[in-house]
């Protein structure tokens, strides 16, 4: 009797198998195939390089890369092979890249692997998951390409090779636990960069000046200075010019001015586009275009091409003929700006044009509106729109001139369907040249130069493109990596480096630039291109690489610790011996240590305040343990107990802590305000609906109530220390407000 494999599938010798990667898109792909396959998911890579880096790679052997398979996928591998083994014909199809190529390759290694696998196995991808893209794909099977699965592998050996070193020698030098990678560095590095240029500003004044005239006609507008000086006497100078003589219209200029869309989106480009419009993160971006490519609505979202197909433009010429007219139609072809595009990719778009509106979930709806209009819009008609601009001066005409800028769309064009990307007319009254002008009132606006902004997630992508560090599979693990180590903090949409991360960045910078520098990483990138292409050869770019970065690695073995930042300002003093202070780098951020160490062991908090080791406040009058003031991560504790030393292959138990309130200085904690602080998290009740604890507690973001996975914050006049049950079960009962910016409507 044949095997059920569920799914209303049996082991017969006339099955056909076709493997793809998420399960989302085998049910899609196998409702179009009318049951002529089987389809199943490999949920992913099977295979992976082990953890223990001994052995991972066989350097001397070539750089052969040691597998294993993926920890939870063993039963996947299984079902795979037991029905690659009754199947006449097995179909791989991943997706249409590198990473795709590679998880195809491993899954034939392994079915090979199994003696039972006797049918043929076959190469095939599509760029979108629709019927007659996966009829046409399963006409034209191949084999692995090699090459590209070899510049898959040359990436994957190659970071673990540079991420594995240069951490080992940050853990050494800096603070154990610390990392490198070959692409995060270099992001990392244009983050730190960045703040240091915002810290070395320094502010210039400058004024800017508006005069609020009158026209004939009575209507108001408001001209501002083309000019916005530095000086001060200048700023007073054209005031009293200004407010003494007459003005006058100069000049109208009109000019009509053409605005041509955008080209369709890229992985780079709709990740900064959904940042702007929808404050998607990249990585929530790549999420909800996932979701939407395996359920056939848009074509595949990691590419560098901005091709659109012949079909693709037929299908939107026909839209915009129908939806529009035929004065907005204007097909156009866009040249890709990405070093090595791989121009037989398409840009991300429909699938189906007609589709206005697709998705299971509102981001899903939002996302593929985004895609929509950029595609469609692409290819229409330029917009036409008219600039006026009126200058306005005084008769002497002693001044720099004063102007407004008005626009109006004479033609909508592409703007028809991407309204977002119109912005809004600014109408003027009806003027003439020489004109007089009343003026109302001169205004002097005192102003400061400021820094360069910080960069945005969508930022960073820009500038990663631009300078080729990465490519289009690789933006949104960038962000996540660094942000997880701990590297970068959010600050609304900015990224901010935090102390560690300068600390690591400042450490590879001065020791191994080469290896984070722009250069070497874009030319990396390219190395690898050339191996997906077949110009180069795996083996030889890793050897030539390795030598060298290997002896660098070696030689820097010999390094001080570099915990050391810069000499502290002289207000600061050692409260031990009154030495002066240095900046170090421990594990909960910066600190003050007397530079005397470790001979003086005296140290401040980054605001001054006194760090003591070791001496507790007082004794807890309940417990009899010693309570400590402490200093950590997230700022100042309290700790009931001392912290347990370590023992191998038992759990520590941790004593009890509690965070000291941001308004109270640590100095002054008494150890009646510590047994205060340790009362939380403090169980209020039981909740009368379900019978589970309601608890009270302190958090990163303020006090809380907690039940069953749910939170509110508590807000004065209510207090953390005091609240009732009765006061949380009416605060549970309030409906939750989102968090996180949201958008004006």
């Amino acid at each position: 009797m044949p095997k059920d494999f569920g799914h209303g599938t049996t082991a017969d010798t006339y099955m056909k198998l076709l493997i793809v990667e998420s399960p989302s898109k085998a049910k899609t792909i196998e409702k179009y195939l009318d049951g002529e396959y089987t389809v199943r998911a490999s949920v992913g890579h099977v295979r992976d390089l082990p953890k223990s880096n001994k052995k991972a790679i066989d350097i001397e052997g070539g750089f052969i890369p040691h597998y294993e398979i993926s920890k939870g996928k063993e039963k996947v591998v299984h079902e795979l092979q037991e029905l690659a083994e009754s199947a006449k014909e097995i179909v791989l199809a991943p997706d249409p890249d590198r990473e795709g190529e590679a998880i195809a390759w491993h899954i034939e290694e392994l079915l090979r692997e199994d003696k039972k696998v006797k049918a043929p196995i076959k190469r095939v991808t599509f760029n979108e998951i629709t019927k007659d893209a996966i009829t046409e794909a399963l006409k034209h099977p191949r084999t692995i390409d090699t090459d590209l699965r070899q510049a898959q592998e040359a990436r994957r050996v190659l970071d673990r090779l540079v991420g594995y070193d240069l951490s080992g020698i940050i853990w050494q030098k800096v603070r154990y636990g610390l990392s490198a990678g070959r692409v995060q560095s270099p992001a990392l590095r244009i983050l730190v960069e960045r703040e240091r240029e915002i810290r070395a500003f320094i502010p210039e004044d400058y004024w800017v000046l508006q005069a609020n005239v009158q026209t004939k006609g009575k209507a108001k507008i408001t001209l501002t200075c083309v000019e916005e000086p530095r000086d001060r006497k200048e700023v007073d100078r054209i005031l009293a010019v200004g407010n003494k003589e007459d003005w006058l219209v100069k000049d109208i200029k009109e000019t009509e001015q053409k605005r041509s869309p955008r080209a369709p989106f890229t992985t780079s480009t709709l990740q900064q586009a959904a940042s702007s419009r929808l404050s998607f993160s990249p990585a929530r971006t790549m999420q909800v275009a996932q979701k939407l490519y395996e359920a056939g609505h848009i074509t595949y979202m990691r590419t560098d091409s901005t091709t659109l197909s012949d079909v693709a433009i037929q299908g939107i010429s026909a839209l915009v003929l129908k939806k529009y007219g035929k004065e907005y139609l204007e097909t156009r072809t866009y040249k890709t700006k990405a070093k090595n595009a791989q121009e037989a990719h398409e840009a991300i778009r429909p699938t189906h044009f007609e589709k206005e509106s697709v998705g299971m979930t509102e981001e899903q709806k939002k996302l593929y509106k985004l895609i929509w209009e950029r595609t469609v819009s692409s290819q229409m008609a330029d917009a036409k729109v008219l600039k006026t601009r009126v200058v306005g001066n005084v008769t002497s005409d002693s001044i720099p001139d004063f102007t407004v800028t008005g626009s109006q769309v004479l033609f909508p064009g592409w703007l028809i369907a991407d309204i977002d990307a119109r912005g809004e007319d600014v109408e003027l009254p009806a003027i003439a040249k020489g004109e007089a002008l009343k003026l109302i009132t001169l205004e002097d606006i005192a102003k400061q130069t400021e820094p360069p902004n910080r960069y945005s997630e969508a930022g960073l992508v820009k500038e990663l493109e631009a300078r080729g560090i990465g490519r289009p599979s690789t933006y949104a693990s960038i962000m996540k990596t660094i942000e997880d180590r701990g590297y970068v903090e959010k600050i609304g949409r900015s990224l901010k480096p935090t102390d560690t991360g300068e600390v690591v960045s400042s450490f590879l910078e001065q020791n191994f630039m080469n290896y984070i520098s722009d250069t070497f990483t874009a030319d990396m990138e390219d190395k690898l291109d050339e191996i997906a292409n077949g110009d180069l050869k795996y083996k030889k770019v890793l050897s030539d690489f390795y030598g060298p970065f290997l002896k660098e690695v070696k030689e820097k073995q010999k390094l001080d610790k570099a915990t050391t930042l810069e000499k502290a300002d002289d207000k600061y003093r050692c409260p031990k011996c009154g030495s002066t202070m240095i900046v170090k780098l421990g594990r909960g951020g910066k600190f003050l240590s007397c530079d005397r160490y470790p001979d003086c062991d005296g140290a401040l908090t980054i605001d001054g305040l006194e760090i003591k080791k070791d001496e507790p406040i007082g004794i807890d009058p309940e417990s009899g343990l010693p309570i400590f003031t402490m200093i950590g991560r997230f700022g100042p504790y309290v700790q009931l107990g001392e912290m347990p030393p370590k023992v191998k292959g038992k759990k520590q138990v941790k004593p009890r802590m509690a965070s000291i309130p941001k308004e109270v200085d640590p100095t002054t904690v008494t150890v009646a305000m510590a047994t205060k602080y340790l009362s939380l998290p403090r169980t209020l009740g039981q909740d009368p609906k379900t019978g589970l604890d309601i608890t009270a507690n302190n958090g990163r973001f303020g006090p809380y109530i907690a039940h069953d996975g749910n939170f509110r914050s508590i807000k004065k006049p209510l207090d953390v220390y005091e609240i009732t049950l009765e006061q949380a079960l009416e605060l549970l009962a309030q409906e939750k407000k989102p968090r996180g910016f949201q958008k004006k409507k």
